[in-house]
């Protein structure tokens, strides 16, 4: 399943994993993950998005009725909105409030994309929530940006792999992911030096023609 191991829910750790990671060092007291499945129509959210809303880890179902109570009364509305995006199987972005079950209120950053099968249907959405009550909104643009520059470098060392290696976009991350936890640096970090290393080393010759024959041919294959 693409943007997902296929694991069901999140006991899908490698995913809570890497978004934690790429916020820091691997785990992060603000960041939650979360899927949303078609079929079902089945939320499944990590621990710490249920601990943001109040709750103790498995003591709720999250469900669509159940986000929307905790929505501020002004953002109530604009969320509906993006929770019917959601249910559709859309990307969206959203910065609002949510209320806990003390009454506290959190500023959150929630970023979802299509989730997809192998065949390339999307079968749900997927993302992640950041609470920024702390930094407030002065620190939302800078914190997002960072997340979804780190993601690039991550994406981009990925890709590296899975053409060098044949392997697919799960297994890339688990080279990285492994190489991280070895040097004990954040995984952005470590694909950030492999990046590097490959721009400063440069390719063989050999390499650098096929690559160039390969576009040749598929530019005139679209020509045709």
């Amino acid at each position: 399943m693409r943007g997902s191991t296929g694991t069901p829910g999140l006991e899908d750790d490698d995913k809570s994993w890497e978004v934690a990671a790429v916020l820091g060092g691997g785990s992060h007291p603000h960041v939650g993950t979360f899927q949303y499945f078609l079929d079902s129509q089945r939320w499944v959210w990590s621990d710490t998005i249920a601990r943001i809303h109040g709750y103790q880890p498995g003591q709720v179902q999250p469900t669509t009725d159940l986000l929307l109570s905790h929505k501020h009364p002004d953002d109530r509305a604009k969320v509906a909105e993006i929770l019917h995006r959601v249910q559709a199987g859309g990307p969206f972005s959203s910065r609002h409030r949510i209320i806990d079950t003390h009454g506290a209120t959190h500023w959150v950053v929630v970023v979802g994309d299509q989730m997809m099968d192998d065949s390339g249907e999307v079968v749900g959405t997927e993302g992640f929530y950041i609470d920024v009550t702390d930094g407030l909104q002065s620190d939302i643009t800078t914190e997002t940006s960072r997340i979804l520059k780190s993601r690039s470098i991550i994406d981009q060392a990925k890709g590296v792999l899975m053409v060098a290696y044949g392997i697919d976009d799960a297994r890339a991350f688990e080279v990285l992911k492994l190489s991280s936890q070895l040097a004990q640096v954040k995984l952005a970090t470590v694909a950030r030096q492999f990046l590097d290393a490959i721009r400063s080393h440069g390719l063989p010759p050999e390499t650098v023609r096929t690559i160039d024959r390969l576009l040749v041919q598929t530019r005139q294959s679209h020509q045709k």
